[in-house]
């Protein structure tokens, strides 16, 4: 079994899923006692976030090229990070180590596309709608035409993952706020929502939704069990 290294704490709440998830998938495929083999570096998320409201793109991928580092000094195989956002800095995790990164957005497209789907709402953070990096790998590397809420509706996204989810905090509100969104993007034709940021899958889920819903932090945490369980 290869060592999964997580770049994780952004925030602990979606890393502790994560853990979860990743050594429940081990167990179920080896039985047994087995458990995953984990290496975590979970870093402090205040700093980051503040560097993300900044812009300090830069600042933030040097701090995670770190901890890529350390993962990869202490033995991991591969590395996962434990957020949708913070792969705006994949490039310069990658170029800090020679370990290979299971990009997030990778098995949640092929998860789409195996489904039979082409045009997908996005919920994530306002970094991720917005920029390239995500929307952009969907669209070029994966095919799929991508749905954003409008700028009033991210903002409400945004606002809740960051004030409410990232503290542990579920709010009845911002749940219906949420379905309301998810509404409005199956009217606009979304055939499918991925809930691209870990922490959403905190508050929503298929019930919430008139169709698929694709969760990242299962999908990646599944990956990741494949990967480590793949012959060498």
């Amino acid at each position: 079994m290869k060592t999964i290294g997580l770049i994780g704490g952004m925030s602990w709440e979606s890393t502790a899923s994560y853990y979860r998830l990743v050594n429940e998938g081990v167990q179920q495929a080896l039985g047994g006692l087995h458990s995953a083999q984990i290496l975590l570096d979970s870093v402090d998320f205040a700093p980051i976030e503040r560097m993300q409201a900044d812009g300090d793109w830069d600042g933030a991928g040097a701090l995670l090229a770190h901890a890529a580092r350390a993962l990869e000094a202490g033995g991991a195989d591969f590395l996962l990070v434990c957020t949708n956002t913070m792969h705006k800095v994949a490039p310069a995790i990658e170029a800090a180590v020679q370990l290979p990164l299971l990009h997030i957005a990778d098995p949640t497209a092929e998860a789409i596309k195996r489904a039979g789907y082409a045009r997908i709402g996005l919920l994530g953070t306002r970094f991720t709608m917005e920029d390239d990096f995500y929307v952009g790998r969907l669209r070029e590397r994966h095919g799929l035409e991508v749905l954003v809420p409008n700028l009033a509706e991210r903002e409400v996204i945004h606002r809740v993952i960051y004030d409410e989810l990232c503290l542990g905090r579920l709010v009845d509100a911002s749940r219906d706020a949420y379905r309301q969104i998810m509404a409005g993007l199956v009217e606009r034709g979304a055939e499918a929502i991925i809930l691209g940021c870990t922490e959403i899958s905190l508050l929503v889920e298929q019930r919430d939704s008139a169709v698929p819903l694709f969760d990242t932090t299962s999908l990646h945490a599944r990956a990741a069990v494949a990967w480590a369980l793949a012959a060498s």
